[in-house]
């Protein structure tokens, strides 16, 4: 049994270049903590996991001969190769399953190109549940109260208070066995669905997915506050490696 890790990279992340005044086609993965791209410490959590044995990115075809040479300095101990992403997250997936050769039982995991934060233990555990229960994602327990609401042209109107303790904040990685992750992403195509999450996918098929405890680290970076923020956790990450050290 292998695992392969996929991250879809292609986004253009308008949010993050619009706030920033950064350029309009540069996408978020590409900003930099401390002089490097996020998507490079993202992918350097994967290859350091001893369990993970392939790593694939999916990116826009414009940018992926630039990053080529930038994952050829890092020199990772694993083999890491890039596909051509899609327009849509669900899209880029896709193409990254239909590169891959996997036994059905093999595992897949997809992970967010803008959560460097995520930790080995989230990795591993992540990983152990598949073994088990053949679909996995990390997520944390939802802290704010919820609140259902109606659009209306006047603004948002409250229409129910949902149990907080039902409530999870899904993170990555997603993980599942290879052959139903295809099965779910065939289904999707033929019937025109989009989904959310690869999770989605599963949970329309009628499967079942099991949550293993995230971290409130593990964020996704989308704003210049997020990368303030992630800045504070690259600082107390280097410090705590250099103490263990």
């Amino acid at each position: 049994m292998k695992v392969i890790v996929i991250i879809p990279a292609a986004g253009l992340g308008t949010r993050m270049s619009a706030a920033s005044g950064g350029p309009k086609s540069k996408s978020k993965q590409f900003f930099e903590l401390q002089g490097t791209p996020i998507l490079i410490h993202t992918l350097r959590k994967f290859a350091q996991c001893g369990a993970v044995g392939e790593i694939v990115v999916a990116l826009r075809k414009s940018e992926a001969a630039t990053f080529q040479k930038q994952i050829e300095k890092e020199n990772f101990k694993k083999p890491l190769r890039i596909v051509e992403g899609g327009e849509h997250r669900q899209n880029s997936v896709a193409n990254a399953l239909a590169a891959i050769e996997a036994a059905d039982e093999d595992i897949v995991l997809i992970h967010d190109a803008v959560r460097p934060f995520v930790d080995q233990e989230t990795i591993v555990n992540v990983i152990e549940a598949v073994k088990k229960y053949g679909a996995a994602i990390a997520g944390v327990p939802a802290i704010d109260t919820v609140k259902q609401v109606d659009r209306t042209a006047d603004g948002a109107v409250v229409i129910a208070t949902v149990p907080r303790e039902r409530m999870v904040l899904a993170q990555t990685p997603q993980g599942f066995r290879f052959g139903l992750l295809k099965k779910v992403f065939d289904e999707a195509m033929a019937d025109g669905f989009m989904g959310t999450d690869e999770a989605s996918l599963v949970e329309r098929s009628g499967g079942t997915v099991h949550v293993v405890m995230g971290s409130p680290r593990n964020m996704k970076i989308t704003t210049p506050a997020d990368l303030e923020l992630a800045e504070f956790f690259l600082t107390q990450e280097n410090r705590d490696a250099s103490l263990s050290g």
